[in-house]
């Protein structure tokens, strides 16, 4: 099956593989278990919900949830879908976006506000997402028979327990905000986002294999 992101997602797929040349073993294995629980709900006949959680809702939540959902969509995993939330909701951050964006995701807002709400696609046949912030038991959300993704060391501790989950698993990546306001804003940002997309392009195609 041959699916075609937007260009400038597509132009990304050659840095993703050679970042994930250098990823450690520690963070494949942690991968794989992921692609595993993929791959075992579709062998069922079962959807596979992944919410990714950070503390915020804000960077790192979003965009590990729409590159997953992205190259699950590329690689034919259909019965993938993806959420994310957070232990509190403030906003999807500015610099979070304008990263996707820079990647090639068309990025519009549909909702103007304090939280607001935006318009995501990846692929001209994709269905399109949206996306604002929410706290990980939010309506809009799978209440049980879900994976909790928590992408933040906060969360995963504020959250000793994610109540419906079936599944977790522990990816905490770096908190770009870090950077915000400073010269290595940018630079920051993309780097988190291509990590993080390097990463859920490993785990898709390890549960889409033989696909």
């Amino acid at each position: 099956m041959t699916r075609t992101l937007f260009p400038g997602i597509e132009q990304q797929l050659p840095i993703l593989e050679q970042r994930l040349k250098d990823l450690p073993d520690e963070r494949r294995t942690v991968l794989r278990e992921i692609a595993v629980w993929i791959d075992e709900r579709q062998r069922n006949g079962q959807t596979a919900a992944l919410i990714f959680i950070c503390t915020h809702n804000s960077r790192r939540s979003h965009i590990s949830r729409l590159w997953a959902q992205a190259l699950a969509w590329k690689t034919g995993l259909d019965h993938v879908r993806t959420y994310s939330g957070g232990t509190e909701a403030t906003a999807f951050h500015p610099n979070a976006v304008r990263a996707l964006r820079s990647c090639g995701f068309d990025i519009t807002v549909a909702r103007e506000g304090e939280n607001p709400l935006y318009g995501i696609r990846y692929a001209p046949s994709a269905p399109p997402a949206e996306e604002f912030s929410k706290t990980y038991d939010d309506a809009s959300t799978p209440s049980s028979d879900f994976a909790a993704v928590m992408t933040c060391n906060d969360a995963d501790e504020a959250c000793p327990i994610v109540h419906g989950a079936t599944a977790r698993f522990s990816l905490p990546y770096l908190d770009p905000k870090q950077a915000d306001g400073t010269a290595e804003e940018e630079s920051v940002y993309t780097d988190r986002c291509l990590q993080i997309a390097a990463e859920m392009l490993f785990i898709m195609r390890e549960a889409g294999t033989d696909r």
